[in-house]
């Protein structure tokens, strides 16, 4: 795949002016060119953009590359509800949107990174910002510093939000959507198990109490239905290890054996021991079977999971309730963030455009447009002014994520982000099979992170002196 980037130069040369030629006579001979003002969307009135006026019409415009890895109807739904208001508004920029899905099941593309190092790279792409301090520590992202400045941007975000795009002092991304998790519960099985269901629990001794008594076998000696399971769903080290007021960064040091997080695999670890790693395996192993997100099941009693499972919860047949995740004293309400951002990637050729599109998108002319639209109930945006324009802060459900977003965790910005991801999940999985002690398990976690964090950092001396970035 690597060498389809350098093969057959002169043909590729060819065939981009053919295109270029063709698109310039097919537009010259269309009315395409004149577009009306965008309408309103659910409801919302769109965002008077008020660029027009500023921007010359032009006959021959400027076509930007934007990449995405979201599939199904996104591409023609997010023309039409962003990319067209936009070219309306910047009629010297048409915007080419190509769909190229990222690698292994993970967050970021093989194909765009090899497109970068090869000096094909498009001029925008869709980002998760977990990644952007990683590639932006490989040189793999342009520097966008000056323009967010110059037009103020970082003041119109979450501000934990924005800090996910910054990377040693300087922004490489603008942040779009966001997530947070909070605690699903069902309200009929707690009534079941003689559990008040308007008081879900605070605590993670009371969590674990009424879980004890929704936990339910069947004749085969499975479990029928589980109170809670700390490792399903959002269920991560990582998620508990905030919860347990732990801290995965502290003076610029990863501490993933930090004594709190410590604490929260070993109760995790509990649930193994107490329940059955093999029966709770068997139980998750049926749920995962169904297809459909195990909560709406009808057979968990608590579930950690992220704003956008109200999506699917018109399909429960049973009361529910969501509130915020436990923690062991019951203060505090503890969450954390991600989502996706927009980039441009290293040696983007037309940077001018690009920022103008990056902007309007991420900013909140295209925040209000793609939030507002009919499929957008439950998404929520990284611009605080834009949630209460749309009203997010005040729909049923929905407003526990919203609250919870004012003070969410972000993950480590870190050069080694990926890395310190696989590694938790290891330690998570080792400790869940009985197969170490969690304080074992983060130690050589620490010792793992560190030690490749020192030859990431060995690695950039080298690449500084010479190519910035290779494959």
């Amino acid at each position: 795949m690597k060498m389809l980037v350098h093969r057959g130069k002169a043909s590729i040369v060819y065939l981009v002016v053919l295109f270029c030629f063709i698109f310039v006579f097919m537009y010259a001979c269309s009315d395409s060119g004149i577009r009306t003002s965008p309408a309103t969307v659910s409801g919302h009135a769109a965002v008077d953009t008020n660029l027009a006026s500023d921007v010359p019409r032009s006959s021959n415009p400027v076509t930007i590359s934007f990449w995405f890895p979201w599939g199904g109807g996104f591409q023609n739904d997010f023309y039409d509800i962003v990319v067209k208001p936009f070219e309306e508004a910047n009629p010297d920029i048409r915007v080419k949107l190509t769909f190229v899905e990222n690698s292994d099941n993970s967050q970021v593309s093989d194909k765009l990174l090899t497109a970068i190092a090869g000096g094909q790279a498009p001029d925008v792409a869709m980002f998760d910002r977990f990644a952007v301090g990683e590639w932006a520590a490989m040189g793999a992202l342009e520097d966008l510093s000056d323009y967010a400045s110059r037009d103020g941007m970082a003041s119109i975000y979450y501000p934990n939000v924005w800090e996910e795009t910054q990377f040693n002092g300087k922004t490489y991304a603008l942040p779009w959507n966001v997530d947070t998790r909070a605690m699903y519960y069902n309200k009929t099985l707690m009534k079941e198990a003689g559990l008040d269901p308007n008081k879900p629990p605070r605590t993670i001794a009371e969590l674990d109490a009424m879980a004890e008594k929704i936990y339910k076998l069947n004749k085969q000696g499975l479990y029928d239905q589980v109170g809670f399971i700390p490792w399903q769903a959002q269920g991560f080290l990582y998620t508990h290890g905030w919860n347990f007021g732990g801290e995965w960064e502290k003076d610029g040091q990863l501490t993933p054996n930090d004594p709190q997080i410590v604490k929260a695999l070993e109760w995790m670890q509990g649930y193994s021991m107490k329940y059955g790693v093999k029966k709770l395996a068997s139980f998750t192993d049926e749920m995962r079977d169904t297809g459909r997100n195990p909560f709406i099941s009808g057979r968990i009693g608590f579930m950690y999971e992220g704003n956008w499972l109200l999506n699917d919860m018109d399909d429960a047949k049973f009361d529910w309730g969501i509130a915020p995740m436990p923690t062991p004293d019951g203060n505090g309400d503890v969450t954390w963030a991600g989502g996706w951002s927009y980039v441009m990637p290293k040696g983007a050729k037309h940077q001018e455009q690009a920022w103008r599109f990056i902007k309007f998108v991420a900013g909140k002319e295209g925040s209000m447009l793609w939030t507002g639209r009919s499929g957008g109930t439950t998404d929520l945006t990284s611009i605080p002014e834009v949630n209460e324009r749309l009203g997010q802060n005040k729909k049923e459900h929905l407003d526990v994520f919203v609250r919870l977003l004012e003070h969410a965790h972000i993950r480590p910005v870190s050069p080694i982000g990926s890395f310190m991801w696989e590694e938790m999940y290891k330690a998570q999985n080792l400790a869940i099979k009985l197969q170490g002690s969690p304080q074992a398990l983060l130690d050589a976690m620490k010792q793992h992170v560190d030690t490749e964090l020192q030859e990431e950092s060995l690695n950039g001396q080298s690449e500084s002196e010479g190519s910035h970035l290779s494959l």
